[in-house]
């Protein structure tokens, strides 16, 4: 099996090397990611050919009652996953980790584009799929996107992509005096915080704890925590990350004053202009579930131009079929009962 021996350093530097140089790869499948997630195990495993790595995969383990575990590889496996061949090769790799742990389940919800060829080849594989026709409730993660496509553009161009109106937003904020500034700060992590927690509050969200955000701005050195303020009022904070030519929105929130100055447009704008000075090919704003609410209102007006991104949802390899039932009606009863995540 070639499961990666983490105390090997050359071993894990070739690992490490291999997802952040990967076409496919994602923050959330790198191995930091993995350590921001302490409260789960892990496992990575790859897969060789011709004695290079050619496909990999970062692998959570959530501990469940009765000694079972459920086994999630966060945005990957970092490799073609159209490629359907390659993917069961890979897992083919998992197998030891899967009985060791007593597995219901692995899951993985790649960044690839939904089409009804790629679904039919899974299903046809014996894969379970939560896609395109399923209750979207039972997703872990929003399986449509909103992403900003960077690449030939300046910090002027790229607002033609914007829709008229987030033009004038974003405009109209920095003309009534608001300001936005930038650091790796404790002081700006706390300001973020109280952001977090007043719009989590605002919208009735379960909230993380302080810690989970300065642990992801530990672990990722090309990340920042950005401030909209106003005179001496804050009005917004998020924590974005750049990860090897994709721009993460990660976090984000915005407090209970003047929040006619929109903060969180010029926030945004001045986060967009980090990602054409490094040279990044994607801003990630995120994801949404409906188009009718504020958060995918909010979003499209910066991606008015490349529109949502639908994704195929999330693919299941099933290793106790009973067990795997039952949590396929658990999991959705419990997420019905907490309100989705909203980064404003």
């Amino acid at each position: 099996m070639a499961l990666l021996d983490k105390s090997n350093t050359a071993d894990a530097r070739r690992y490490d090397e291999f997802v952040r140089n990967s076409p496919y790869g994602s923050m959330m499948q790198d191995r930091l990611w993995a350590g921001v997630k302490d409260d789960w195990g892990n496992e990575h495993i790859y897969l060789e050919r011709d004695g290079e790595i050619v496909a990999a995969m970062s692998i959570l383990i959530k501990r469940l009652p009765g000694g079972f575990s459920m086994l999630y590889a966060t945005r990957g496996p970092v490799c073609d996953v159209t490629d359907v061949q390659l993917v069961q090769e890979l897992l083919e790799e998992a197998e030891g980790i899967a009985k060791k742990n007593k597995a219901i389940m692995l899951k993985f919800d790649p960044e690839v584009a939904y089409s009804a060829e790629l679904y039919a080849a899974y299903k046809n594989a014996g894969f379970h799929l939560t896609s395109q026709d399923d209750d979207q409730e039972k997703l872990i993660q929003p399986r449509k996107n909103m992403i900003l496509y960077l690449e030939d553009h300046d910090e002027e161009s790229i607002m033609m992509k914007f829709s008229k109106k987030g033009r004038s937003t974003i405009r109209g904020a920095f003309k009534k005096g608001v300001e936005v500034r930038y650091s790796r700060s404790e002081e700006d992590l706390k300001l973020f915080y109280e952001t977090y927690r007043t719009m989590s509050e605002r919208n009735n969200i379960t909230t993380r704890p302080i810690e989970y955000f300065k642990q992801i701005l530990d672990s990722y050195e090309d990340s920042r925590v950005y401030i909209a303020y106003h005179e001496d009022d804050i009005l917004a904070g998020a924590l974005t990350i750049h990860y090897h030519g994709k721009m993460y929105y990660l976090y984000a929130g915005s407090s209970n004053v003047k929040r006619n100055l929109n903060p969180n447009h010029a926030m945004n704008y001045e986060m967009i202009k980090w990602a054409i000075e490094v040279g990044a090919k994607q801003y990630d704003f995120g994801g949404f579930f409906e188009v009718s609410d504020g958060l995918y209102i909010f979003k499209k007006s910066f991606c008015d131009k490349d529109g949502p991104t639908e994704y195929i949802g999330e693919i299941d390899k099933v290793y106790k079929p009973f067990m795997y039932m039952v949590l396929e009606k658990v999991i959705p009863m419990v997420k019905r009962l907490r309100k989705k995540p909203n980064q404003q």
